[in-house]
Formats: structure tokens, C-alpha cells, sequence
């Protein structure tokens, strides 16, 4: 019998090799829905169906509504400092005027990113919403800390050639990228293919989306920087899901605010989705039996 113990501890040794290499050379998952689990809810730019978009009163309002992420889109002022806005001027969601990179962090402080709100939407109007600030990346990550999971897009990052060096700084200056961090406490998305990449190459730990198109993505090139797809709704349909978690991609849906496509999202398998209301989501999953991760 004991001719046999080496040739024994060879097959045993090559079975391991192989197990062990079973997802070499692909960017890893650490949030894959499992089966029985709900899709992840991601505040879309806070809750904002109640309250004014990218301000710390969204992002509040998400946090107790149970979002499992908030949504933070990143612009650079003039003199370098990451805000939370949406789009590159602060024409809709201030009552001030001009580029984003034209004006000073000083200046963009000096304006009201919650009247328009109340105007917007009378019968969710609040008086504490008038008044509300900008927030810095730095000042909302110091408000939540390791208390929340942040989903961060870079806006244009071929604009601001700064923009994705001072947001990993950012980050690891917070704990929440980088040694000793906890994998999943920050994705990163972008439609910037080249964005992503140079994330993933400094902290291939870090988990980043591609946003795009259902019908032009590249699945099979995507995967190799990305841990998966963020597909607008309008152009998803359940094969292209059944598709991207053949290439070992998750598939985060945006925007989804009616309950029906809600429903759909669970019954094709994604993994996530974004809406502006999170407590919604959140109802309508339970509902349909989807466990909490």
C-alpha cells in the first residue's frame, strides 16, 4: 500500500491547484447576490424623492430609510475640491449660476442647495431644507464614517485630470480603501472606461462599475477591471443579466423608481438597482420574499 501514498498525494495536490485556480486572472466579487437574497438598494443621489439631492439631509434620510448604499457624484471646483453634484453647473440644484470648475469651493458654499427643492416639490417641501450646503466628499465621509457604503461616481473624470488621484486619496485618508479597509465599504462608477482602470490598477481591491448600455458593453473586456455593469434600466432586459453573470459580472440596474420594475429586477436575478426611493425598494423586496445580505 505505501507504493502508492505518493501518487495518492500528487492527485490530491493538483486538485487543490485546480480549485485554487478556478477564478485566476478575473477581477474577484465580494457582493454577488446570492440565491434567496434580495438586489442591493442604492440611494440615488440620497433619498432624493424626499429630499434635496446630494445634501447630508438625503443621505440621512437614506441611511434611517435602510438604504444598503448612497450614491455620491462627484464634480471638482476650481481650486480642486470633490462636491457632491450631479451635474457639471449649479444652475438646478442652487439658486446660483455657472461651471462647477469655474467656481471656488468658497463660493459654491455661499449658495442654497435645498429652496429649489421645496419649489421642485411643494407637497414634500420642508423649512429645514432651505439653507442646505454642498457637501464635500471629506465632509460626508467625516459624517458617516464606516457607518455607511458609499457608491461613488466620478463625473467626467477626463475633465479633471485630479479627479480620481484626489478621490483615492480621499478615501484612504478615511480608512475605507487601502490597508486594512473592508472590501464592498466603497464601489466606484464611471461611463470612463479609462477611469476605472486606473482605479483598479492602484487598488485592484476596490470594487468598480461600468455604467453604459446594455446593447454596446463589452462584457468579456469589462470584466477584466471591473466587477461588474451598470446598465440603464431603459435598455436592460433579463438575458443581457443572464449574460453578464455568465462573464461573472454583477449587474447594478439604474434608475428604478416603480414598483413594477422593481419586481422585475428581482425576478431576473440583479443585483442591485438605484432609485430615489429607498423605503419603496425596500418594501416591495420584502414583499416578494427577498432576504436582507
Amino acid at each position: 500500500m505505501k507504493k502508492y501514498f505518493p501518487i495518492i498525494a500528487i492527485l490530491i495536490m493538483n486538485s487543490l491547484l485546480l480549485l485554487t485556480c478556478t477564478s485566476c486572472g478575473q477581477v474577484s466579487i465580494a457582493n454577488a447576490k446570492k440565491p434567496g437574497k434580495r438586489p442591493l438598494v442604492i440611494a440615488h443621489r440620497g433619498a432624493s424623492g424626499y429630499a434635496p439631492e446630494h445634501t447630508l439631509a438625503a443621505y440621512d434620510l437614506a441611511k434611517k430609510q435602510g438604504a444598503d448604499y448612497i450614491e455620491i457624484d462627484l464634480q471638482m471646483t476650481k481650486d480642486g475640491q470633490l462636491i457632491a453634484m450631479h451635474d457639471d453647473t449649479v444652475n438646478r440644484t442652487t439658486n446660483g449660476t455657472g461651471k462647477v470648475k469655474a467656481l471656488t469651493l468658497k463660493q459654491i458654499k455661499q449658495l442654497d442647495a435645498g429652496a429649489w427643492f421645496n419649489h421642485a416639490y411643494p407637497n414634500r417641501a420642508k423649512a429645514k431644507y432651505i439653507g442646505l450646503k454642498v457637501p464635500t466628499l471629506d465632509e460626508i465621509l467625516n459624517h458617516f464614517g464606516h457607518h455607511m457604503r458609499y457608491y461613488i461616481e466620478t463625473k467626467k473624470p477626463y475633465e479633471y485630470r485630479e479627479m480620481n488621484q484626489q478621490l483615492l486619496i480621499t478615501l484612504k485618508k478615511h480608512h475605507l480603501i487601502g490597508k486594512g479597509s473592508k472590501r464592498g465599504q466603497v464601489i466606484i462608477e464611471s461611463f470612463d472606461a479609462d477611469s476605472l482602470k486606473t482605479v483598479h490598477k492602484q487598488y485592484p481591491n476596490v470594487e468598480t462599475i461600468q455604467l453604459g448600455d446594455a446593447n454596446k458593453m463589452n462584457l468579456s473586456e469589462i470584466k477584466h477591471y471591473a466587477v461588474g455593469v451598470g446598465p440603464n434600466v431603459e435598455t436592460l432586459r433579463a438575458a443581457f443579466i443572464k449574460k453578464a453573470h455568465k462573464e461573472g459580472l454583477l449587474v447594478h440596474a439604474w434608475t428604478i423608481n416603480d414598483e413594477q420594475t422593481m419586481k422585475d429586477m428581482e425576478r431576473w436575478g440583479a443585483d442591485a438597482f438605484f432609485t430615489n426611493y429607498d423605503d419603496k425598494a425596500l418594501t416591495v423586496l420584502k414583499q416578494a420574499g427577498g432576504k436582507a445580505k
